[in-house]
Order: C-alpha cells, then sequence, then structure tokens
C-alpha cells in the first residue's frame, strides 16, 4: 500500500473510521472476500478484530500484512 497519512488513508474507510469490514478490506487488497475469509479461517490472513458479532480490519493491520506477505525476489 502507499505510504498514505492517517487521515487520508481513514477517509477512505467507511464513515472516516480505520476498521472495514470483510467486504470493504477485501476490497482494499484487491482480493475477493472469499479469499480473505479464506486466509482467515486457515489463521493466514491479516489480523482482525470481532466488535460484537462483526468482522473487522483495521487498515494499519491490512498494510502491514500485505507489505510482510509480499514476495520477496532473490538474486
Amino acid at each position: 500500500m502507499d505510504n498514505d497519512s492517517d487521515i487520508d488513508r481513514a477517509g477512505r474507510a467507511k464513515r472516516g473510521s480505520p476498521f472495514l469490514t470483510t467486504d470493504q478490506a477485501a476490497a482494499y487488497l484487491k482480493i475477493s472476500s472469499k479469499s480473505l475469509k479464506r486466509l482467515r479461517r486457515a489463521g493466514k490472513g491479516p489480523a482482525f478484530r470481532r466488535h460484537c458479532r462483526f468482522v473487522q480490519y483495521h487498515i494499519d493491520d491490512l498494510d502491514r500484512w500485505s507489505r510482510d506477505s509480499g514476495s520477496r525476489e532473490q538474486g
């Protein structure tokens, strides 16, 4: 992800909140919701939180997971 300011990233989230639903998080990562749910169940996806019965992802956690799980070319 880009090195945007917290305010810019939060502005892209629903109503300025840095927390995204599964569908929003999947769109942010440019993967399908089904893939994100599969990764969550396998314990391999980004960190998530349960707010009551709702699963939510913080933008910082999505950025960290994306950065850390990127492929690294060996040369």
